[in-house]
């Protein structure tokens, strides 16, 4: 886990693949195909069935490591055993720690809602990658990250990491991503958001995640969450 605080740009960390649900949970209710069913909320993106029973909520960051590692291995579980269920729905949302993580945010949510899944999984597959470049950064590029106007940094950000490449590899244009760049409005919006998520559920670090409005305390990667998930569809 990462505590959230500006500045910190990297943690190492790895957590292993669980089983997913039984064979009860991975029957779709009549009706409705909530696998492909996707919203955005007043703080993130969520998926699955917006009414459903149990609600999980992914607190999470673009520069945190363990955050890459869950999304390889826990976003497709819950995605594919538990949300077509639609007795779960999963709900992803941002604790911005510092002004790479922002850049990113603010690129997945770039486009219309349904984007976003595609947007979030191309930017954390590709986070080795990035962040090498974070990390080798020199100090005139953290200068250019950390001063200027509000789409000049972002675009030396994006343009410094390669995200300029993994947005437009989506199929976005040089315009569109500088245009997503530069909303200022957005972009304040998910920092008040996300000192608003912490002050409200004394969220540690990253990943945490909250269980039908509970933190689940000692809880930061797939193995543990998915044995807290399952507990839930058995008593369920």
């Amino acid at each position: 886990m990462k505590t959230a605080v500006m500045g910190a740009f990297a943690l190492t960390g790895a957590g292993a693949l669980a089983l997913a649900a039984n064979a009860q949970d991975r029957m779709i209710l009549p009706g409705a195909n909530w696998a492909t069913m996707q919203d955005e909320t007043e703080g993130g993106h969520r998926f699955g069935n917006p009414e459903a029973k149990v609600k999980l909520v992914e607190f999470m960051s673009y520069t945190c490591s363990l955050c890459a590692t869950f999304a390889r291995q826990g976003d497709s579980a819950i995605r594919l055993a538990y949300v077509p269920t639609g007795r779960i729905s999963y709900e992803i949302r941002h604790l911005i720690r510092d002004p790479v993580d922002l850049t990113a945010a603010l690129l997945t949510h770039c486009g219309e809602p349904q984007k976003f899944a595609g947007n979030h999984e191309a930017i954390m597959y590709r986070y080795e990658d990035w962040m090498a470049k974070v990390q080798k950064s020199t100090q005139a590029q953290r200068s250019r990250w950390q001063f200027g106007s509000h789409s000049a940094r972002f675009q030396a950000i994006a343009s410094d990491l390669d995200f300029y490449d993994i947005m437009q590899g989506r199929g976005y244009t040089r315009s569109q991503i500088d245009a997503c760049l530069s909303d200022e409005a957005k972009a304040q919006a998910m920092a008040e958001q996300s000192a608003a998520d912490i002050a409200k559920y004394g969220l540690p670090g990253t990943p945490s995640f909250v269980l039908d409005g509970e933190l689940l305390e000692g809880t930061h990667n797939w193995p543990a969450l998915e044995k807290r998930l399952s507990s839930v569809v058995i008593a369920d």
